[in-house]
């Protein structure tokens, strides 16, 4: 009997990240850092003068991606710990380097610095879909800038926009993102060789005494691991803080998606915009007319997960105690890793639905034309007074018509006779067929076109060529 369905499996790595991501958090990508770290600390300790060899550097390298994990695994039994059980393994691999391998370092040093490295090519990877969301709901925008809907403040009518301003809304937040995801990668740094609590103590004892050369290690081994600097001072760790920072960024987009699930969600209700529909999609088990919004769900609920998840470092970096303690590690282990899997499963779904939006102008303009009557009566009333009338008597008149059109509408389901009314009404001295050129959508949306554009090619555009290289390959789902 096949027991590939007898264990628990991640949601998150079955079903909703791509394999890119999930290769950056697996153990393979953290063994193989481990190995590089080893070789770089290798190398920088032979640069400043330690009696190490560069055949003992090539012997590493020739194993560096090459693990022996049968021979690291059965060592764990034995001696309970995940570094030196690697630390052997390598050295049965390389037997000239085994006497130099990890040398003066502690645990945090491979461990430490690779989930720092881990993080930043999992950011790299978020930066990279936020952008490719960032190009396609631009696109939208600029399609639709012209075509007015009706806005809502508190979920109830208000005055018109369009339907590619309201898509500026989106992107203004995935902007706000992006910037945070550039700040955070701007200032990467590795912890670097800090020893047992920050001190560099062993370090300084293989260097005898010489804290120039100490200090010189470390910037070694960030220029040979891709970074300029290491943070200057450390316990045995890097400071949790930097996680609780990583995951609030994360946070961030989770609230940016959750906000476009919302309102597609309510659109798609509203039935005048929807997210894609396969044509073999089943929508409901029991309803087969249903069109669920199955996709932007899901967006919300892992949104969600992210959001409440990104207290975990918050908690964690402020119950550290001094130099260090452990209970951090099973957390980190959970924590971090299922925000960044989980905020690419919403970023896949996000291009996704963005790509596929269907928009109904049919209904956009009859829920607008049926709030119109109400909006317009201001512009009405002016026209009037512009003609001799009385403004405070039209105020009146306009109150008392919008109350039985109102109720009409509402208490007997009618459609809103606001117009006829108005026209009815001698005090106005208007005609149905002048107020149906008075009551065009397009005359109440404002700056709404011109600002979407302006946005889009003045802010959005510049921007994505910064990001010209960036793939534009979309991920497949799981619809």
């Amino acid at each position: 009997m096949s027991t590939q369905k007898e264990s628990y499996e991640s949601p998150l790595s079955a079903r909703y990240a791509d394999a890119e991501m999930k290769f950056i958090f697996s153990p393979d990508k953290k063994f193989r850092t481990w190995r590089k770290l080893w070789i770089a600390l290798a190398q920088a300790e032979k640069e400043l003068g330690l009696d190490i060899t560069q055949e003992q550097i090539d012997e590493m390298a020739a194993f560096q991606n090459e693990i022996n994990y049968e021979v690291a695994e059965a060592r764990e039994k034995v001696v309970r710990h995940d570094v030196m059980s690697h630390v052997y393994a390598f050295g049965e691999q390389c037997p000239k380097a085994r006497p130099i391998i990890h040398l003066g370092a502690t645990s945090c040093y491979v461990g430490d610095n690779t989930d720092i490295i881990v993080m930043h090519d999992a950011l790299r990877l978020v930066r990279t879909k936020l952008v490719q969301v960032i190009r396609a709901l631009s696109a939208f925008a600029l399609k639709y800038k012209d075509l007015p809907t009706l806005a809502f403040t508190h979920f109830q009518p208000a005055q018109p926009t369009t339907v590619g301003k309201r898509a500026t809304l989106w992107l203004q937040d995935l902007l706000m993102d992006l910037e945070d995801v550039e700040y955070q990668l701007s200032k990467a740094k590795l912890l670097g060789s800090k020893g047992t609590t920050g001190t560099q103590a062993s370090f300084l004892e293989l260097f005898d005494g010489d804290r120039q050369k100490v200090k010189k290690l470390d910037h070694l081994i960030a220029e040979k691991m891709g970074y300029q600097d290491c943070f200057a001072v450390s316990g045995q760790t890097y400071s949790r803080k930097l996680d609780s920072q990583m995951l609030s960024i994360l946070s961030g987009i989770a609230q940016s998606a959750a906000k476009f699930s919302n309102d597609i969600r309510l659109l798609q209700h509203l039935k005048e915009v929807e997210e894609p529909f396969e044509k073999t999609q089943i929508g409901s088990s029991a309803m087969a007319y249903k069109r669920n919004p199955m996709r932007t769900e899901r967006m919300a609920s892992l949104a969600r997960y992210v959001m409440v998840d990104s207290l975990n470092p918050v908690i964690t970096a402020a119950t550290q105690w001094f130099e260090r303690t452990l209970d951090d590690s099973a957390n980190k282990r959970i924590s971090v890793p299922e925000a960044f899997l989980a905020v690419d499963g919403i970023l896949n779904l996000y291009v996704n639905v963005t790509d596929g939006l269907v928009v109904y102008p049919k209904v956009i303009d009859q829920r607008l034309r049926k709030e119109l009557p109400f909006m317009a009566t201001e512009n009405i009333m002016m026209d009037a007074v512009k003609r001799g009338a009385d403004r405070q008597q039209l105020h009146e008149r306009i109150r008392v018509h919008s109350m039985a059109a109102a109720r009409v509408v509402k208490e007997e389901g009618g459609e809103n006779d606001l117009l006829e009314r108005i026209a009815a009404d001698e005090a106005f001295g208007v005609t149905l067929e002048e107020l149906a050129g008075i009551v065009r959508p397009e005359n109440y949306v404002g700056c709404a076109p011109q600002q979407t554009e302006e946005f889009i090619t003045e802010t959005v555009e510049p921007l994505l060529r910064n990001y010209a290289g960036v793939s534009e390959e979309k991920t497949e789902i799981n619809v």
